[in-house]
């Protein structure tokens, strides 16, 4: 079991503020600070330190909270385990495009063996971090980018990134200019999300911003980011699988670049939870 002063500090950890993590933990503040300072005592380092009235967590206190929350989700592994010892419960987050158009096959087969119970939750990558990191998922599906010096992953495939249009769209079938690209309405998705990220990162490498669009729009469904490209409202960059999820979407890519990105597993370090991902191979 872990120290209950451990819980204190990784709430800190979560909201910075001391006494914000005493009113959530129904605790006085004073009794918040004797928590970090036990702690601090017993690790021989400061945790935490103030520039101004900003706090910071230091270089020990980042590594502590890593190391605090893979020992709590170790004991809550080991509690779930215990509690149904015939079954495996498996919490999964995936990021929308590897939710809704890569797994599909995957989460079929578990569903077809009595011995699993499945939870998955479709998001985008910034809340299945968060996720993560309070122990609400075992694993992640991650398009793009994270941090990788805070976690450990392990490749799943490698995709195109490519854009999509209407059918008969001038851009349809071709290698376009990525000037070209600015005259038209440039349908994302919201911030925090995988595919934005990737898109904001190709056109930082190439000098450029969202901000040079004619017009842009953020629509956080696939779904409807589809219906509309199909309608000829805008053109939008998504990877491969969603591409390829309805034939009546053009394709085309950008001249002279080709982006390639990972999708990943992601877990918590020094657990166990690389496990879980051999219920995902590819079929």
């Amino acid at each position: 079991m872990l120290d209950y002063r451990i819980f204190t500090f990784l709430k800190l950890c979560d909201v910075m503020n001391y006494r914000v993590t005493a009113k959530q933990l129904n605790m006085t503040q004073p009794a918040v600070t004797q928590h970090i300072q036990f702690l601090e005592q017993e690790y021989g380092c400061k945790l935490f330190s103030y520039n101004g009235k900003k706090l910071s967590k230091t270089e020990a206190g980042k590594i502590l909270e890593n190391y605090a929350r893979s020992a709590d989700y170790n004991e809550n592994s080991i509690r779930k385990k215990l509690s149904v010892p015939n079954k495996v419960k498996i919490s999964v987050g995936a990021t929308k495009t590897i939710g809704d158009y890569v797994i599909n096959k995957q989460v079929l087969r578990l569903l077809q063996r009595g011995d699993i119970e499945l939870s998955l939750i479709v998001d985008n990558t910034e809340h299945l971090l968060n996720q993560l990191n309070h122990k609400e998922l075992d694993i992640a599906l991650i398009e793009g980018f994270f941090d990788k010096r805070s976690y450990d992953y392990k490749l799943f495939k490698k995709e195109l990134f490519v854009g999509i249009c209407a059918k008969e769209h001038p851009f349809a079938g071709k290698a376009v200019p990525l000037q070209e690209l600015f005259k038209e309405n440039i349908i994302i998705r919201e911030q925090g999300s995988g595919t934005r990220a990737i898109f904001e990162q190709l056109l930082l490498e190439q000098n450029y911003s969202l901000d040079c669009f004619t017009r842009l729009t953020c629509i956080s469904s696939f779904e409807l980011i589809k219906e509309l490209v199909l309608n000829y409202c805008g053109i939008s960059f998504v990877y491969d699988a969603i591409a390829k999820s309805n034939k009546n979407l053009g394709v085309f890519t950008i001249k002279h670049i080709e982006v390639t990105r990972e999708f990943n597993f992601v877990y918590l370090k020094n657990t166990g939870a690389d496990k879980f991902t051999d219920f995902f191979e590819i079929i």
